[in-house]
């Protein structure tokens, strides 16, 4: 189970953690090719935002809770040697009160795969590699939505329809609530650089 940190602020909150991870078997799941286990390919995100111009930060997958995107440059996205990893600022009331009572639950992202294969498995489900996808979104899950989030829908792409497949996975949080935590009492220390440099007697 992978960790979402969250840090939550007076007027933001700030998500960190990972999306996807790459070169792992992802749980049976319902796609396309039928069920399978699933694998995205090592670099196949690192292509995707490559060619990217723009990827949407939503809620839920829901197209009318749009919370920035990569081009408001409120969303990091980048692949390194675990997975797609997601550095968000989100200053939406309803997520950030959600933080507050922990009901964000992880990340789910949007994909159509452009290559896949699928391997044979002779005691097993079927093993699916997913070899290179564009990616259009990347969503905060809440209660509403389970985090083992897996669905399709039928889009229109370059004048021909698509199918769009959106996965999520289980998270576990962890929270600093900036809000609640007093401010700091400093004045012992100042204090005593003061009398290092002699400013009282």
């Amino acid at each position: 189970m992978r960790i979402l940190r969250i840090e939550i602020r007076n007027d933001s909150v700030l998500l960190d953690g990972y999306v996807n991870a790459v070169g792992r078997d992802s749980k049976p799941i319902i796609t396309p090719r039928g069920k399978v286990v699933e694998q995205i390919e090592p670099r196949a995100f690192e292509r995707a935002l490559s060619r990217a111009q723009n990827i949407d930060l939503l809620l839920d997958h829901d197209k009318n809770r749009k919370l920035g995107s990569t081009t408001d440059e409120n969303i990091q996205l980048f692949e390194d040697n675990i997975g797609l990893r997601a550095i968000a600022t989100v200053t939406d009331a309803e997520v950030i009160q959600k933080a507050k009572e922990k009901k964000l639950k992880g990340w789910s992202f949007g994909q159509f795969v452009n290559k896949d294969r699928l391997e044979e498995r002779a005691d097993d489900i079927p093993r699916r590699h997913v070899e290179d996808l564009d990616l259009f979104e990347v969503s905060i899950i809440d209660d509403r939505m389970s985090p083992c989030y897996v669905g399709t829908s039928i889009e229109q792409r370059a004048d021909k329809e698509i199918i769009t497949e959106q996965r999520g996975d289980e998270f576990r949080a962890v929270i600093e609530d900036y809000t609640t935590k007093d401010p700091v009492d400093y004045s012992e220390f100042e204090n005593r650089i003061k009398k290092l440099r002699g400013d009282e007697r």
